[in-house]
C-alpha cells in the first residue's frame, strides 16, 4: 500500500540550518524601499515612514518565521510602526527576535537627501538587546584589526592614532563617520585638530556603522559619537556578518530618563560590545538603499521597471551580496503589496 504523506502544519515544519533568510527578508526591505521613495523630497517623513511599514508588513508576513519584533521603529518619533512585541512572519519554525527600521532616514527622504535605507536585521529569539527606556548610546565602530586596540573612554585622538597604527596608515588618511549634530561640536573639533577626516551623516547611522566595517565600501575607518540606541541594534546585526566591532554606552538624556534605565536594570556605566547587543550565532541582515548614498544606491524608477540595490548577510556562512533588483511594476508584488 502506498504511504499518503501528511501535509505539514506550523508545528511540525523543522528549522532549516543551511536556509539563508536574509535572502528572504531582501523582498520586505525591497518592498518598503519602493514604496516610501514614491514619496521623497515630499517633506512628510512620516509620509515616508507610514508606506515603508505599509509595504513591509504584508511581506514579512509571509515569510516562513515566527518572528517577534524587539527593536521596533516609530515609537521616537511617534510614526507609524512595526511595534515591539508584534508577531510577523507566518507563525512556522522556531521563534526569532526582529530588529527592523522600514526607513532610517525618513527625513532624508522627505528632503531627499543621501544615505536612507530599509533594514532588517534577525536573530534567534533571546539573542537581541531590548533597550527600554535608552533612547540613546555613544558609539564607537571600527574595522575587525583595530578592535583590540581603540577604548570608548580613550581621547578621539588616541584612538585614531592607534587604529592608524592598525591598519597600517597615517591619521590624515583616516576618514571618520559621525551625525552633524551640535551635541558633537567637541569632539569634531577633536577630531579635526588630530588631522583625521569628516564624512557627516545628516541622519540615521546604522549605514554608516555598516560603511566603518565594510570590506564592501571604501572610504569610512570608524563611526564615533552618540546616535539612537535602537540603531545601535540593528548595525550590531550587519557587523555580526561582516566582522568589525562595536563599543557602546547608553546615554541618559535627563534624570526622568536616567531614572527609568537604572529602573529597568540597566547599567550606565557599562560598555556594550557587538555581541551584548546581538548574542546569537546566525544572524541574518538586509538592507535596501531607498535614497542614494555611499552603501547602496537608491531606489530608480525606469521605464517599464523600478530597480533597487540591495545587500543580504548572514553571520554563520559569513556571506556578503550585493543584489540588484528589476522589478516589473505591472506584475511584481513587491511594487504592488
Amino acid at each position: 500500500m502506498a504511504t499518503v504523506a501528511q501535509p505539514r502544519t506550523k508545528e511540525s515544519v523543522a528549522p532549516d540550518p543551511a536556509r539563508n533568510l536574509a535572502l528572504e527578508l531582501v523582498r520586505a526591505t525591497e518592498a518598503a524601499a519602493i514604496n516610501c521613495s514614491r514619496y521623497m523630497g515630499f517633506g512628510d517623513k512620516n509620509q515616508v515612514d507610514g508606506a515603508a511599514v505599509d509595504a513591509m508588513r504584508p511581506v514579512l508576513g509571509s515569510v516562513r518565521m515566527n518572528g517577534i519584533v524587539v527593536i521596533g521603529e516609530g515609537e521616537k518619533d511617534e510614526a507609524p510602526m512595526l511595534f515591539n512585541g508584534e508577531r510577523v512572519g507566518d507563525g512556522s519554525g522556531p521563534e526569532w527576535d526582529i530588529a527592523v527600521d522600514p526607513v532610517d532616514g525618513t527625513t532624508l527622504t522627505a528632503k531627499s537627501l543621501p544615505d536612507a535605507v530599509s533594514i532588517i536585521g534577525v536573530s534567534a529569539r533571546g539573542t537581541m538587546f531590548s533597550p527600554g527606556p535608552a533612547v540613546y548610546m555613544q558609539k564607537l565602530v571600527v574595522p575587525a584589526e583595530a578592535a583590540a586596540a581603540v577604548d570608548l573612554d580613550a581621547p578621539i585622538a588616541d584612538n585614531l592614532a592607534k587604529i592608524a597604527e592598525a591598519t597600517d596608515r597615517a591619521v590624515s588618511e583616516l576618514t571618520v563617520c559621525i551625525l552633524d549634530r551640535p551635541r558633537h561640536a567637541e569632539l569634531v573639533t577633536a577630531i579635526r585638530s588630530a588631522g583625521a577626516r569628516i564624512r557627516f551623516l545628516l541622519d540615521g547611522d546604522v549605514a554608516g556603522a555598516i560603511m566603518a566595517a565594510s570590506p564592501l565600501t571604501a572610504g569610512v575607518d570608524l563611526l564615533v559619537g552618540v546616535g539612537g540606541t535602537p540603531e545601535g541594534v540593528l548595525a550590531a546585526c550587519a557587523l555580526r556578518c561582516l566582522g568589525g566591532e562595536m563599543f557602546g554606552r547608553l546615554i541618559a538624556r535627563d534624570e526622568d530618563e536616567r531614572a527609568a534605565i537604572l529602573d529597568a536594570g540597566f547599567d550606565l556605566d557599562r560598555v556594550l560590545t557587538t555581541t551584548d547587543l546581538v548574542s546569537g550565532d546566525n544572524v541574518f541582515f538586509a538592507a535596501t538603499g531607498v535614497t542614494d548614498g555611499a552603501l547602496l544606491r537608491g531606489v530608480r524608477f525606469e521605464s517599464h521597471r523600478i530597480v533597487t540595490q540591495s545587500l543580504s548577510m548572514r553571520s554563520r556562512s559569513g556571506t556578503i551580496r550585493l543584489i540588484e533588483g528589476r522589478h516589473d511594476p505591472e506584475r511584481s508584488f513587491l511594487v504592488n503589496p
